[in-house]
């Protein structure tokens, strides 16, 4: 099945902008940025030039022979079957981070040629820049100048993988059209629409959100097939370590991501070196992870002591915690079954809390919520799992798996800081009790829809 993702609203956003930028479209691998670029365009010009720079090697020798705009789609035009036409023709460069100057060459579209559309993809976008980005100075030749990252010169856009929202679009539209009609006045949902849209989301936490699983889901193509298709994408990723990483990188970024489900298995799941390796020193392995970030296959939140704006002022940078980008990878990662996310109850009660938040996780990103923090009262007394900011306030969220809500820490949170708003997402429904809503966690991805009711 094919699932209609909500970026191709965003892609139209970006076309009905008259002063519009080239458009790179970032996000990890195997998310679906290919198909969403190329049906955008299917959908909203005569015609979609399609330019992989990881299928055609040779592209790369034909922007570091000119910066011309004229002459470049001259050359372009011989590795299509389709007319470039301004204003007809979308341009897609993907996988650009494996060309430097096919990305500095955006810059001259958008200086020389703002008529011609075009959208660039690159799954490893923030680690090439990272790797290749120089320090310009007056010693340097033009060369080396002009090879930099064109800062200004273009928007950028985000991609996720598939959300709940996307996938209970595909799986049941008239269960979401009747839950999102009861949404305004935060009451409780019917009960036998609580049970559908959570047996619903039971499924999707079995096969998150990357497409080809998720698309046999809605397909009903069996557990075995689900099951198969995430172990296939954990080792591709793992691939990948070796095809784009320094060799002495390697077996650091492997160990840092093999080590995540043990990480997020403990308790109190700040990220430790030493669960990583034994004697492992944190300078040895910044780099690593720095790459597991950059390359979008792990999500890194920071712990604030202080819930205070600006956040980012009183983060600690020694205490964070590691997600995955998919909470279905990270079981697969696990090698957890299936049945132990279908199963109501407290079994694999650690693991499937850190399924939970990694699963709220990705909807608040996916959302465009910036990148949460976590609270810790010193001593590690108490713990909030996310602070998120709306506007000038900060709002604290706490993340149960099931229905059982006991804990003390959102209690201390609460006495310590008085916030005008606190939410819980858990399998219970709907519920307001002084400045405490509680929500079903399925209704995460609608959290932007409801905040103004809060």
């Amino acid at each position: 099945m094919v699932i209609e993702r909500d970026i191709l609203k965003k892609l139209d956003e970006w076309k009905s902008t008259a002063d519009r930028k080239p458009l790179i479209v970032q996000g990890a691998r195997q998310i679906g940025k290919s198909w969403a670029v190329e049906e955008f365009g299917r959908r909203r010009f005569k015609h979609v030039a399609v330019f992989n720079f990881d299928k055609k090697k040779e592209l790369k020798g034909v922007f570091s022979q000119t910066k011309d705009i004229k002459r470049l789609l001259g050359e372009l035009e011989l590795y299509t079957t389709v007319p470039i036409i301004a204003g007809e023709t979308l341009l897609f460069f993907d996988e650009i981070q494996d060309c430097k100057e096919a990305l500095n060459t955006l810059k001259y579209f958008r200086e020389d040629a703002p008529e011609y559309d075009v959208i660039a993809a690159g799954s490893l976008l923030g680690v090439a820049t990272k790797r290749k980005k120089k320090k310009v100075d007056d010693d340097s030749d033009e060369d080396e100048a002009e090879n930099t990252f064109p800062v200004g010169k273009v928007s950028f856009l985000d991609m996720y993988p598939v959300t709940f929202r996307e996938y209970l679009r595909m799986a049941n539209p008239r269960l979401m059209e009747q839950m999102e009609a009861r949404l305004t006045g935060l009451e409780p949902l019917p009960e036998i629409l609580f049970n559908q849209l959570t047996e619903q989301y039971r499924r999707y936490q079995v096969c998150g959100g990357l497409p080809k699983p998720c698309s046999d889901m809605l397909d009903n193509a069996g557990m075995a097939v689900i099951e198969q298709d995430l172990d296939d994408l954990r080792k591709s990723y793992e691939l990948d370590f070796t095809k784009h990483v320094d060799s002495k990188d390697i077996p650091r970024i492997r160990e840092i991501w093999r080590s995540i489900p043990s990480q997020l298995s403990r308790e109190n799941k700040k990220f430790v070196f030493r669960a990583v390796r034994e004697g492992a020193r944190a300078r040895e392995y910044e780099s690593a992870l720095d790459w597991l970030v950059l390359s979008g296959m792990i999500y890194r939140i920071y712990c604030t002591e202080k819930p205070e704006l600006p956040m980012k002022h009183y983060e600690d940078l020694t205490a964070f915690k590691v997600y995955v980008l998919d909470q279905a990878v990270l079981r697969s990662m696990a090698e957890l079954p299936a049945e132990a996310v279908l199963t109501k109850g407290d079994i694999l009660k650690e693991f499937k809390g850190a399924m939970a938040e990694n699963f709220v996780l990705g909807s608040l990103l996916a959302q465009g919520f910036k990148t949460p923090h976590y609270w810790t009262l010193q001593g590690n007394k108490a713990e909030v799992d996310f602070l998120i900011q709306n506007g000038l306030e900060i709002i604290p969220i706490e993340v149960k798996a099931e229905d059982n809500v006991n804990g003390k820490s959102f209690a201390e949170y609460n006495k310590k800081y008085e916030p005008r708003i606190r939410l819980r997402y858990s399998l219970r429904n709907i519920k307001r009790n002084g400045n405490m809503v509680n929500f079903p966690i399925f209704l995460c991805d609608w959290l932007k829809d409801v905040i103004s009711e809060l």
